[in-house]
């Protein structure tokens, strides 16, 4: 960790169609060796799928799903007299933002379709809807920091 001085927050341009800053950092983050166009066709594929699959907007599900994913607790450890404790912490909206982009993506790439638009897509419409692997992601997170609930008073 740098003892220096925070690291400066990047801006990062909005996307081209959605004009949403929100969709370029989750294109960002499902992109590969740098092939941004290729992640791009992913994304907007899998947004046309769900398009095609719900009859919704697939912009507005893919909301749904960032929302519905988003944590508010995560343990963090701590080191207390020789032991380390894991004591439960509110996440800031920067890091719970990050964190259902990065779940979401993990989800979709742990599935079992054939493509990663299908893969995309089905992830986004089940965590819009409360259910999928993302979700279970989140719930376990929370599990543990309501678990560890008694270290809170180690908090800093």
């Amino acid at each position: 960790m740098a003892r220096r001085k925070r690291a400066e927050v990047r801006e990062i341009p909005p996307d081209p169609i959605y004009n949403s800053v929100l969709v370029q950092k989750f294109i960002n983050n499902l992109m590969w060796d740098g092939k941004k166009t290729i992640a791009q066709k992913i994304f907007y594929g899998a947004l046309a799928l769900i398009k095609k699959k719900t009859g919704e907007d697939g912009y507005n599900v893919f909301l749904k799903a960032i929302n519905n994913v988003k944590p508010v607790l995560e343990v963090r450890p701590r080191r207390v007299g020789g032991a380390t404790y894991q004591i439960p912490v509110e996440v800031s909206a920067r890091r719970k933002e990050s964190l259902a982009i990065k779940w979401i993506i993990k989800a979709a790439r742990e599935r079992n379709e054939y493509r990663m638009e299908e893969r995309l897509a089905n992830e986004l419409i089940e965590a819009s809807k409360g259910t999928g692997q993302a979700i279970k992601i989140k719930e376990t997170t929370h599990k543990m920091a309501e678990a560890n609930r008694a270290f809170a008073h180690f908090r800093w």
